[in-house]
């Protein structure tokens, strides 16, 4: 489960990437409190129409998922499970429009509802989060880019506090997970194969990551959306003592 991040303003390359790929610099706010439907910066690769190489671009998105067809809407879907990308509902994105979720961290809770405590996993510095993307038609019918977060079952510290975890990349399989070559072809079993293989490397290099993670607690402040200004560093702090 990944309901909530943090992303900060010391990126200060994909801030360049996003202006210089046409995006507006005051359209960049940090966040400490990333909510389901906010708009959150993501980093995706797309072939240009008559080019032989990608283009990669950073963006800014909507966390949330259009509803499956004929379904009422319970809330937003946020969240990709990792063992179900290469089942119907997640197989388009997930064959063809991989996206990175850069985070600080993420938050979970524990306790009874009511007094609930909210902990912040991070890791040593700024993390890489798989996450799928698409192009979404609005009920005014206009497009915009949404994004869901790809998670998995918690590893390691992690898992002291939740059972799932965002699926994490290491730097070295950036490239792979962004190419925008679909993995899905004329063949069937192929293109099984491609998905295996692929869920596969996610698998080993977020296993990798949860390694380096730390929760720590914060402020219960974070347990209200409306009731905190996003951009308050504090919210992130470790409780005193």
């Amino acid at each position: 489960m990944c309901g909530r991040f943090a992303m900060n303003e010391d990126v200060d390359d994909l801030i360049r990437d996003f202006v210089a790929a046409g995006g507006r610099a005051g359209d960049w706010r940090p966040s400490y409190s990333v909510a389901p439907t906010d708009p959150a910066p993501i980093v995706r690769e797309w072939r240009p129409e008559g080019s032989d190489s990608p283009t990669r671009e950073v963006t800014l998105a909507k966390w949330d998922w259009p509803q499956p067809a004929g379904q009422p809407r319970r809330g937003p879907i946020i969240n990709a499970r990792m063992e179900k990308l290469d089942q119907r509902f997640w197989v388009g994105a997930f064959s063809n429009a991989r996206c990175i979720v850069p985070m600080l961290g993420y938050y979970e809770w524990t306790g009874e509802k009511g007094a609930k405590q909210p902990h912040f996993i991070h890791g040593d510095g700024l993390l890489a989060a798989a996450g799928v993307s698409w192009a979404s038609k609005d009920a005014d019918g206009e497009w915009s880019r949404v994004f869901a977060v790809v998670t998995r079952e918690a590893r390691d510290a992690s898992g002291e506090v939740h059972d799932r975890m965002p699926a994490f990349l290491e730097p070295d399989t950036w490239a792979t997970w962004l190419h925008p070559q679909s993995i899905t072809t004329d063949d069937p079993a192929e293109s099984a194969r491609n998905r295996s293989a692929l869920i596969g490397v996610l698998d080993r290099t977020s296993a990798a990551v949860a390694a380096t993670m730390h929760p720590r607690l914060v402020d219960r402040r974070v347990n209200s959306v409306r009731a905190v200004d996003p951009q308050d560093p504090t919210l992130i702090e470790p409780l005193e003592e």
